[in-house]
């Protein structure tokens, strides 16, 4: 009886953290478990401090320049798991690059608009 109440345990275990399946630009990926109380700054941290042996090609100087990437957006370091609702004992994937700085909020899209010559103005005939 021991035995399934362990294996109950480690179920009730999985199901209260996220799993997260990182992608580095390489392409290379590894699953690692968080807690929803985790922020990107702990996961990037706990990820350079047990990196990868097969992305010792990516490896980087610190913890300060990796960079979570969920749908597009660039996560700040004080978000949490749980702030962005992701669900408990499932897997979500994200990416993680090396990158100084994060862009400003609302850059990229103002970018494309001077790219493309677009503006906001209209004509009423």
């Amino acid at each position: 009886a021991t035995g399934n109440s362990k294996n109950y345990h480690d179920f009730l275990s999985l199901c209260s953290h996220i799993n997260l399946r990182l992608i580095l630009v390489s392409g290379k990926t590894k699953e690692f478990v968080f807690s929803p109380n985790d922020s990107a700054a702990d996961i990037a941290k706990h990820v350079y401090d047990n990196w990868p042996m097969d992305w010792e090609m990516e490896q980087v100087s610190s913890p300060n320049i990796l960079r979570l990437i969920y749908q597009g957006r660039f996560l700040h370091g004080n978000v949490t798991l749980g702030a962005l609702k992701l669900p408990l004992g499932k897997t979500t994937v994200m990416h993680l690059v090396a990158r100084e700085t994060l862009p400003e909020p609302n850059s990229q899209g103002q970018r494309n608009r001077e790219k493309t010559g677009e503006s906001n103005c209209c004509v009423i005939l």
